[in-house]
């Protein structure tokens, strides 16, 4: 338990300090390396649109991050009603829902707060992600992995330009990192060039997992279910598709796509307004 407390802390940090290093990687060297003459730029230049895309990437995904803090469940721990002789204890292995509390409600001991529609515990927002927070941490996960994606090209573009390589061979992006660390310890490359290589390979694993990690929870929101209940064997009863979409996404699902904001609210709060 205490390495778990301790992850909860240093994934959200590891986290924030990855977006820094991209974010200044991509403003101070990645776009500034497009401009090859500033004064004959274009206004709709490939270097000033791929600045606003990113910008749009970085805004959405680090919007949605701080929405997923925020829809913290702990209000929703406060007003439940855990009914007359519960005890936490009934809620640590989440199979107890006293009271007026929902199904696949959980108590998490990393939080100490309870989730309804409890998914997994994130450790790189150091937060649970049920019924409040599920919309915005997909989005996170989205835009994530598209940041990502836009910087792995960037660097490409530039490590290819600074060394004067090619990537049309699949395989020189798989050889290029044994043939980076050789060159690195001969001598050969900049330890900036190294950092920027390195920085290559780590955004693609970040973001092959966020997508990989939003493509399976979209499937679990289309069948209803989460990664709690798959876990414990719970039994959901079967609905359409649409209507599961519509209970994490709401209605108003296109503008969260465009910009961070959020439009759903928990089941348990719509039922306690009823």
């Amino acid at each position: 338990m205490l390495v778990l407390r301790l992850l909860n802390v240093v994934a959200p940090a590891y986290f924030l300090c990855i977006s820094l290093v991209t974010f200044v990687l991509q403003i101070f060297v990645f776009i500034p390396s497009m401009f090859r003459d500033p004064s004959t730029t274009p206004l709709f230049s490939p270097a000033l649109l791929h600045g606003a895309l990113f910008l749009f990437l970085s805004a959405n995904a680090l919007g949605n991050y701080v929405l997923v803090i925020q829809s913290s469940p702990e209000d929703l721990g406060k007003d439940l009603n855990f009914g007359k002789g519960a005890e936490v204890a009934d809620w640590l292995d989440g199979s107890r829902s006293p009271g007026s509390a929902l199904p696949s409600t959980h108590f998490c001991r990393l939080c100490a707060r309870v989730t309804q529609r409890h998914d997994h515990h994130c450790f790189f927002t150091g937060n649970c992600i049920g019924s409040r927070n599920m919309r915005n941490f997909i989005m996170f996960c989205l835009y994530t992995s598209l940041a990502c994606l836009d910087s792995l090209v960037a660097g490409m573009a530039y490590i290819s330009a600074t060394l004067s390589m090619s990537f049309a061979d699949p395989l020189a992006f798989l050889t290029l990192l044994p043939h980076a660390i050789s060159q690195f310890f001969s001598g050969a490359l900049l330890g900036s060039e190294m950092f920027v290589i390195l920085m290559l390979y780590l955004w693609l694993g970040i973001g092959l997992a966020c997508a990989g990690f939003c493509f399976h929870q979209m499937l679990l929101i289309l069948r209803g279910q989460t990664r709690y209940q798959v876990r414990k064997g719970m039994v959901v009863r079967a609905r359409p598709w649409r209507e599961n979409l519509q209970e994490v996404f709401g209605k108003k699902w296109l503008l969260g796509l465009l910009i961070p904001v959020q439009t759903v609210e928990s089941s348990y709060r719509r039922q306690k307004e009823k």
